[in-house]
């Protein structure tokens, strides 16, 4: 380690990223989250020129003319498009580390990635975080990040089960003793949620709606559940058939209706993974319950659906969207940078 390594080493420009399919969370171990922004890249195709990145680039959603494409570079929680990615994180690193001198080292970055990733969908993470400007990259799962940000007695010999819902993957862990014992990762969760929404809307009003107008339902009125009041919202869309501008009232029971499948899909993955927990880990979980995290661990009645179908106590953490980031930063906090559920390029 060089004189400056081990002056600047500790200090809080080290980072902690939350790579999200839908959004991307920056923090620093001494100022706490500095950045959220939607994981879009708007790009020239003309001139093959980046033009906006984050919020900048998600208010061009669907509003661009035919030579700008809005481009989400993360599908399913992984990296789909390496480059634009890479351009991406390089944005947000340099927004994170605002002015820096040229003697300062190079950041080290710990990114939450889904367990269910591939060795090469690591590897170009690894790569995108370094080519981005980190010195070094280490990658946690985001189930275990997600455990330590909602503070779960992770290295306690007791089983703590997290249920992470992001907007490309719902990431299922029952943990005990530092370490994942039982995992299940689908690519089903908030995204699917806005496209079934999206379809059901076209279906059933023979309405177009976009992406940005499908989440606004489901935050709205979205629910796995029914409520004791129901909701109502207004859509504004086009009509598939005469292609003008129209506006829909939709009911929160149809949402719900349409989000069955998906929420299904979830639900699943959290019966499967109490399947294969260890007895004396299951009967913890009697206990301790299972924590709701992510935003798709916010929709309405989840918590209330997990556990009329699994007979396990269920609660939704109050720092939902931002435990992965939070748990990557409590890493860096106690220089656990040698942990058994960290991995590193080098």
């Amino acid at each position: 380690m060089s004189i400056l390594e081990s002056i600047f080493g500790q200090y809080g420009g080290d980072l902690a990223i939350d790579l999200g399919t839908a959004n991307t969370l920056v923090a620093t171990r001494d100022q706490g989250i500095i950045l959220n922004e939607p994981t879009v890249v708007a790009i020239d195709r003309d001139q093959k020129k980046v033009l906006a990145v984050g919020a900048e680039a998600k208010r061009m959603l669907g509003r661009t003319p035919g030579n700008i494409v809005a481009v989400k570079p993360l599908k399913d929680g992984v990296i789909a498009d390496f480059d634009v990615t890479e351009v991406m994180l390089r944005y947000f690193i340099g927004k994170a580390r605002g002015k820096h001198y040229p003697w300062t080292p190079r950041p080290r970055v710990v990114v939450g990635v889904p367990s269910g990733v591939t060795s090469v969908e690591k590897r170009a993470v690894f790569e995108a975080s370094v080519q981005a400007g980190a010195r070094q990259a280490y990658l946690i799962e985001e189930p275990m990040a997600a455990a330590i940000g909602a503070d779960l007695p992770v290295e306690e010999p007791t089983g703590s089960m997290i249920v992470d819902i992001g907007g490309g993957t719902a990431e299922v862990a029952v943990i005990s003793m530092g370490g994942i014992v039982v995992s299940r990762s689908i690519r089903v969760a908030g995204n699917k949620f806005d496209q079934a929404i999206l379809e059901h809307v076209k279906d059933a009003y023979n309405l177009n709606i976009g992406e940005r107008t499908a989440e606004i339902v489901k935050i709205k009125v979205g629910s796995a559940a029914p409520l004791a009041h129901e909701l109502d919202v207004e859509v504004n869309g086009r009509d598939i058939v005469s292609g003008m501008p129209r506006t829909a009232r939709i009911e929160s029971e149809e949402i719900r209706r349409a989000l069955d499948q998906p929420i299904g899909e979830v639900v699943k993955a959290v019966k499967d993974a109490l399947d294969q927990t260890p007895p004396d880990l299951a009967s913890d979980l009697m206990y301790y319950g299972i924590m709701l995290s992510g935003g798709g661990g916010l929709l309405r009645g989840l918590d209330q659906r997990i556990r009329e179908e699994t007979g396990v106590p269920v609660s939704v953490s109050p720092t939902a969207l931002e435990n992965v980031v939070t748990g990557c930063t409590k890493v860096l906090e106690a220089n656990a940078l040698t942990r058994s559920y960290l991995q590193t390029n080098r």
